[in-house]
């Protein structure tokens, strides 16, 4: 029978570089404040059954050079104790069963959403502190910090991109690569503007509601046309697998079978939007009489496992760190952060989004200067090729179309980005007319009215 009360560390979602950063500082910190830690296998997916014969002892020895590889020396799983309340039940009995008072989760929004709902369930007999990990960098952090793991992913993702690139050139080919994203597109756009892709296409950058598949296929069209007007017959675009679940699924439904996860996301990985995408765009490009040569590639479990680069070694341990130090001194349903160098827990109660319940979620900002700079530098239709009628003759004329009917095909793209729209619009109305000075103020208390 256990008599000691112990700290048990849990990993759960998918994989990111620096779990075991997070685990063995955790780990290290605890054991020197006598505590016993026990590592929690697979995530939720035992105990939140009642089984708690997958566990293991952690020690210094064990756990003392793991923060140099990827993966999790516990394991990890998706399995969601929040979808049943007998699941919540039998992690916290599981738990408590162990001797476990305190447990230190790591993983994304999702598994945030699963320690607040164990911290209530166990209703003081437990307490619980969340360090937060995803490559996808989508979490609520202040001050634009990192989640775990991103980093690492998009140093990979551009070193992955990088010879693509050159693969592209030299064989005149076109590549589309999916690179990870649930909700958001920093890691698509970080890796697309750090090795200097084509283009980068992100979610964010639709107005709010379902996407149509073919804007993206024509978006991706206009850059092939715009590349072969320029005599070049190679490309590189950098799609985020999160446009998937923002397209239309009438669009995706008759082209791919869709598979949801335990905690009913999309599995992304199990469509091959790449491929989807390089059959459509083909069709397309036959219709002005033009050929390219596609190649679509996904990269994600690639960048999920990789070895942490020193960034996220050293930024983990600190977390690990803070989450055990957090614990051992009382601390409760908390996240973990470090901010300017120091630790600063954010309350659960303070940072899950009251419509979901969840974690909010850290969108790119594309009124922001990186992402403008980022936009500067791809090559793809935008409103000053639709200003210059020279360069709109040069891409009239590859589609071996008129002024008008390259208009009337691609400019609608311009209406549904959000970048320009607004941009739009507001050329829209500069060619009002001039109203004299009373008509104006009419018009204004009018508009004030409604």
């Amino acid at each position: 029978m256990i008599s000691h009360k112990r700290i048990a560390i849990l990993v759960a979602g998918g994989p990111a570089p620096g779990i075991n950063s997070v685990i063995s500082a955790a780990t290290i910190r605890a054991i020197m404040e006598k505590n016993e830690v026990v590592g929690i296998h697979d995530g939720f997916k035992w105990i939140m059954r009642g089984d708690i014969s997958h566990h293991s002892i952690l020690n210094i020895d064990s756990v003392s050079r793991i923060h140099f590889r990827g993966g999790s020396h516990i394991g990890i799983a998706r399995d969601n104790p929040t979808k049943e309340k007998k699941h919540l039940e039998n992690t916290v009995t599981s738990l408590l069963r162990l001797n476990v008072d305190r447990l230190i989760t790591i993983g994304g929004d999702d598994t945030a959403y699963s320690a607040k709902c164990v911290e209530e369930m166990a209703d003081g007999r437990i307490r619980v502190v969340h360090v937060p990990k995803t490559i996808d960098n989508d979490l609520a952090l202040p001050f634009g910090l990192p989640t775990f793991g991103y980093q690492t992913a998009r140093h990979i993702g551009v070193e992955i991109v990088k010879n693509i690139m050159v693969d592209a050139q030299t064989t005149s080919r076109w590549y589309f690569v999916v690179s990870m994203g649930r909700n958001a597109g920093h890691l698509a756009l970080g890796i697309g503007k750090a090795a200097g892709a084509t283009l980068s296409i992100i979610p964010e950058e639709f107005a709010p509601g379902k996407i149509s598949l073919m804007n993206i296929v024509d978006i991706l069209v206009g850059a092939i046309i715009k590349r072969m007007s320029y005599g070049k017959q190679d490309g590189v675009a950098i799609l985020a697998e999160g446009l998937i679940d923002r397209i239309d699924p009438t669009d995706l439904e008759k082209l791919a079978e869709i598979e949801r996860d335990a905690h009913n996301n999309v599995r992304f990985a199990e469509i091959n939007f790449g491929e989807i995408l390089k059959m459509l765009v083909q069709k397309r490009l036959e219709q002005f009489g033009q050929k390219a040569t596609l190649v679509a590639k996904n990269i994600g479990y690639e960048l999920r496992c990789a070895d942490p680069i020193p960034y996220d070694m050293e930024y983990t341990r600190d977390l690990g760190y803070c989450a055990a130090d957090f614990i051992i001194n009382g601390g409760n349903a908390a996240m973990v952060s470090v901010q300017n160098g120091n630790f600063v827990p954010m309350y659960f109660k303070d940072i899950m989004d009251p419509k979901t319940g969840r974690t909010k979620v850290r969108l790119v900002d594309i009124h922001s200067e990186s992402y403008q700079i980022a936009r500067n530098y791809m090559l793809r239709l935008n409103t000053d090729d639709f200003n210059d009628p020279h360069e709109l003759a040069k891409f009239a004329d590859t589609c071996g179309m008129t002024l008008d009917d390259f208009r009337k095909q691609f400019y609608y793209l311009l209406e549904n980005d959000q970048l320009f729209s607004q941009e739009i619009q507001h050329e829209d109305a500069s060619q009002v007319p001039d109203l004299p000075v009373e008509k104006k103020e009419k018009e204004a208390a009018k508009k004030a009215k409604k």
